[in-house]
């Protein structure tokens, strides 16, 4: 029910920006003394019509667009149309100018009003992904990974101009074919060492797919998905902030679930005098280049932990150990790429370390083993160390500040001395810092639901699988087949995290140049060719987007309505015949001239660009659906 309320008060919203656009050229045609003969909202057959001072108003069917006819603007037998007294074309170009700018100029001012108010009454509260430089997670297959760029670090600019949001590289990629650099930094949050970085920025929205990155955010803890859910005995309370899981700052809920579904294993070490935490492989034993006697070894220890599924199928780590859990030596595996390997410490990862000879491991997950067999059965179950932090709620902070603050909320020295306390965990409670209960993970597919999400869930499955039964190539096909049954094994926390808002509110002059920019800019790459028809929104998107906004608030609708206004404005403003920019420039040219230009030159000027206007209107409308259906189908 509220979507369709979202969706009424969408179009409603868009056909309020036309009434004033088409308003704007009334009132100044009444001003200077044109007849005006209809007054139109939307196109096509009216559902509503009637008759007030000789002028016929309507509202119809189509509500994306509307106009305001005045009497000469159309030939009418023989008469030419600047004959027609009190006419557009009979009055002065001056006059023409005037009524042909004022639609725009009041889309201008209202855009500019609505800049204001938003401005005035504190701006808008925003989620801290929408206007965050720092990356909450990155493809590990991206070239941008390859280049040694990690989550957490910061983009700072392009080409020197300091970008605000992801949302300014990616319009930048979509938008410049030319060479650009991207800069930023690479940060060490234990070490607190930054080093910069330039990184050559590819362009369109292959450009965008190959850096695979996405914006950081906070993870705040609302409320377990079901009853049942991992996380509902592990001490967890509303408004926690996951800061850590499993020896990694996290950065973002898709770097959570990463380092949650990494195949490593948590350990407590003990080297001579010092115990530390080490994240080391958890592997399957068949991926493990053991001889024979290791082999056997690790047999007796299944058997001794009455573990009976195949010995192939179980986990263990890449090391050689004796009954009392001391390592020996560190053994060879298959890594990813079906090559033998042995593990080398991530860098920049604080307890990515190598074991040695003579280290003894004293728990797995914060759970003590005394013999490898205690172990070998810890490693078969997949636990996560979860730490929050439970600070008393911040007030809303400004855009500006928000980064720096992110960065310093993790308190790396608090961690750290955290994992330096001694004992087969982390300290569990220090300051604001809380280490929860260990958390026996759940795939996708076993997480408890409850009907409705559950439902929701297999018709999306079930939409994916029948998209994916559409695709010719039977490898290709098998492929996405295996990807998609991989993602129900994905192991999930069973939680609703919420990022924190922050204050978004620059003055209504930058709000106002920053569309025009942004709108300018479209245009040129359009033009140039940088920027493909097919990414523009059509009135359908214009609606979506409309809609959304108003689901997100009040303030976040105002602006989209002064965003889409003053795009309205700007289009209209174009020289083109049909638009307003059109009437300005037969109306420029007739002042220099003299001469007024005759009804078949304009037809002959006009009626190819409305071919084009409906051609470009079908097409931008039909993106819109695709791409609908495309999210929908999630293609």
């Amino acid at each position: 029910m509220e979507n369709i309320l979202y969706l009424f008060l969408a179009i409603l919203g868009l056909g309020f920006l036309v009434f004033i656009h088409e308003f704007g050229h009334y009132i100044m045609a009444r001003r200077v003394g044109m007849t005006v003969e209809a007054f139109s909202i939307g196109f096509g057959k009216p559902i509503y019509s009637w008759e007030s001072k000789g002028v016929k108003w309507q509202i119809c069917w189509l509500p994306f667009g509307g106009y305001v006819r005045i009497a000469g603007m159309e030939k009418k037998g023989t008469v030419e149309p600047h004959e027609i007294p009190d006419g557009f074309y009979g009055k002065r170009p001056l006059d023409r100018i005037k009524v042909a700018l004022a639609g725009p100029a009041t889309n201008i001012l209202f855009a500019f009003l609505v800049f204001a108010l938003i401005w005035i009454t504190g701006g808008q509260e925003k989620p801290f992904r929408e206007h965050t430089n720092i990356i909450g997670n990155i493809d590990r297959q991206s070239s941008l990974y390859t280049f040694g760029v990690r989550p957490g670090d910061q983009f700072t600019a392009i080409d020197g101009k300091p970008v605000q949001g992801f949302t300014d590289i990616f319009i930048e990629m979509m938008m410049n074919k030319n060479a650009r650099h991207l800069e930023g930094k690479e940060l060490n949050y234990f070490a607190k060492t930054q080093e910069p970085f330039t990184y050559p920025l590819p362009h369109g929205m292959e450009g965008i797919g190959s850096l695979g990155v996405m914006p950081a955010e906070y993870l705040v803890f609302d409320k377990v998905t079901a009853p049942g859910s991992p996380m509902e005995k592990s001490g967890i309370q509303k408004g926690d902030r996951i800061v850590w899981a499993d020896g990694e700052l996290v950065f973002s809920r898709n770097y959570l679930t990463q380092v949650l579904n990494e195949p490593i294993a948590f350990l407590t070490v003990k080297r001579g005098d010092a115990t530390f935490f080490a994240r080391v492989p958890r592997l399957k034993i068949s991926d493990l280049q053991m001889d024979s006697s290791q082999k056997a070894e690790l047999s007796d220890w299944q058997h001794e932990a009455g573990l009976m599924a195949k010995n192939s199928q179980l986990y263990f780590i890449p090391y050689n150990l004796n009954n009392r859990c001391v390592v020996e030596n560190s053994l060879s595996f298959v890594d990813k790429n079906l090559e033998t390997a042995q593990y080398k410490p991530e860098a920049r990862k604080k307890l990515s370390l190598s074991l040695e000879s003579g280290d003894m491991i004293l728990a797995v997950d914060g759970e003590p083993v005394t013999t490898s067999a205690q172990l070998f059965t810890k490693l078969q179950s997949r636990k996560a160390l979860i730490i929050v932090d439970r600070s008393p709620k911040t007030p809303i902070m400004s855009w500006t500040k928000s980064d720096a603050f992110f960065e310093n909320s993790f308190q790396v020295d608090k961690l750290s001395q955290m994992m330096e306390t001694p004992g087969v965990a982390p300290q569990p409670v220090l300051d604001n810092f809380h280490l929860l209960a260990p958390v026996v993970l759940k795939a996708y597919s076993e997480l408890p639901l409850d009907p409705k999400m559950k439902a929701q869930s297999e018709a999306r499955l079930q939409a994916y699988k029948k998209q994916i039964e559409k695709i010719e190539d039977p490898a290709v096909r098998a492929q996405q087949l295996e990807l998609l049954a991989q993602s129900q094994k994905t192991l999930m926390l069973g939680v609703e995290l919420q990022d924190r808002l922050v204050s978004y509110n620059p003055t209504p002059f930058v709000l106002f140049g920053d569309v025009v920019d942004q709108t300018w800019r479209t245009l040129i790459s359009l033009v140039s060719g940088s920027l493909s028809p097919k990414n523009l929104a059509g009135p359908i998107g214009i609606v979506q987007a409309l809609q959304y906004s108003w689901q997100s608030g009040l303030k976040d609708a105002l602006f989209w309505l002064g965003f889409v206004s003053l795009n309205l404005a700007f289009i209209n403003l174009l020289p083109i015949p049909v638009l307003d920019g059109g009437h300005i420039l037969f109306s420029a040219i007739e002042a220099v001239t003299k001469k007024p230009i005759k009804a078949k030159t304009m037809e002959k000027l006009i009626i190819p660009f409305i071919v084009l206007l409906i051609i470009f209107f079908v097409y931008v409308t039909y993106q819109d659906i695709a791409r609908i259906i495309g999210k929908f189908f999630g293609s």
